[in-house]
């Protein structure tokens, strides 16, 4: 969706939109994004779900 230009809007409602996103709620300090934390997070679901398979696969098979 574009942008739309600023001096589309009145000075009130930009002065409006900027005190809104300055208020203290919206400056919330965040800890640094770890891209290697989600990627062991993602590998070890991975692992768990491969292994749950593997599991119901070898208890399932000699009813077959």
């Amino acid at each position: 969706m574009p942008e739309r230009d600023p001096s589309e809007y009145r000075q009130e409602d930009l002065k409006a939109v900027e005190e809104y996103i300055n208020r203290p709620i919206h400056q919330v300090k965040r800890k640094p994004f770890k891209p290697y934390l989600m990627m062991g997070a993602l590998l070890g679901v991975v692992i768990f779900l491969g292994g749950l398979a593997w599991l119901i696969g070898w208890l399932v098979e000699p009813y077959l």
